[in-house]
């Protein structure tokens, strides 16, 4: 098998344990709790849903981290454009500031790749218990034999094999529509989820730079990538995908509307939802601070003394105002 061969099984055997003991564990609640047919195609495409579940709900801390460390790549942009500007001309000295950078705010500019290739091994291990040991009714770990051909012989509507692909199916119309219509859905539930991303919790100064062009890269290419691949990719597969990129889609939803970042337009709609929620329940809200401008201040004038006679002056026992002296050869 050689000795790349050899490391391939040795990561994938435990990861075939895990994935198999899931699978198994939702296809035995749905056949003997519900009483649903163990062969049928619906039966295992619920198994392969309540697979999807449960691998999300146990990577959502390696979400929250990955939100954690967007947001802080997002809200550090601007100090990143300082340096851009300041180290520009030396790219080692840049280089060794932006990691500096990173450090200091506890960002790390890889996290947001994290719940993707956590999730390769397990998508590649999926494809091959439908690829490989379901087609040819060859069990392995917790997924026996029967159980094996059970798995590869599921047809959804009756004609849809699980274990068919757009390019493998067999001359079969309706496998070719399925898994179009998949591929469709999980292209476009993948495009839509980073474009949520970038419109609504991103601030302005984000939206240039390095990571903004990284993020854009991804907007597109991704998509891109899941739509060539997925013609390729067994229906049961497609729906393990799709249904992971539609948890995605609610969880981040919940996050921006709940926890947006600073300066988004996630964070002005969620201020402007507290404030009416607020006014809702008669809590009093504090209106936002309008400065308006000082009223001008006019110099006041000095009132003038009203004139007196010298009469009058003499009766109210004021000063007498000084003589003026007279002109040098005047009359005397």
């Amino acid at each position: 098998m050689g000795f790349l061969g050899d490391i391939g099984h040795f990561i994938m055997t435990p990861l075939y344990y895990a994935i198999s003991a899931v699978l198994v564990a939702w296809h035995w609640m749905f056949t003997n709790i519900l009483q649903m047919n163990p062969d049928g195609g619906a039966t295992w495409v619920l198994s392969i849903i309540g697979l999807t579940i449960t691998v999300r709900a146990a990577l959502i801390p390696l979400f929250v981290k990955q939100i954690k460390s967007s947001r802080n790549m997002q809200l550090i942009q601007p100090k990143v454009k300082e340096l851009q500007k300041k180290y520009g001309h030396d790219r080692e000295r840049l280089a060794q500031e932006t990691m500096k950078l990173y450090k200091e705010s506890g960002t790390n500019p890889f996290a947001s790749c994290l719940p993707i290739l956590i999730q390769m091994p397990i998508f590649l291990a999926l494809f091959r218990l439908l690829d490989h040991h379901a087609a040819n009714g060859d069990g392995i770990a917790f997924l026996t034999d029967p159980l094996a051909e059970s798995f590869g012989n599921a047809k959804l509507f009756g004609v849809v094999p699980l274990s068919a692909t757009f390019l493998d199916s067999g001359g079969v119309l309706a496998v070719q529509i399925v898994a179009a219509v998949l591929v469709i859905a999980m292209t476009a539930t993948t495009f839509t989820t980073q474009r949520q991303l970038m419109s609504k919790n991103m601030p302005a100064d984000a939206l240039s730079g390095p990571y903004a062009q990284q993020q854009k890269l991804l907007l597109y290419v991704l998509p891109v990538v899941f739509a060539v691949g997925g013609i390729a990719f067994p229906i049961g597969v497609l729906f393990y995908w799709t249904t992971s990129n539609l948890w995605t889609m609610g969880q981040q939803f919940y996050v921006i509307r709940n926890n947006p970042a600073p300066g988004t337009s996630a964070a002005k709609a969620k201020e402007e939802r507290d404030r009416l929620k607020a006014q809702k329940h008669g809590r009093a809200v504090a209106a936002p601070v309008v400065e308006e401008p000082a009223p001008e201040v006019r110099p006041t004038q000095r009132q003038q003394p009203k004139r007196q006679s010298r009469q009058q002056r003499k009766k109210t026992g004021g000063p007498q105002p000084a003589s003026k002296p007279k002109p040098e050869g005047g009359n005397q």
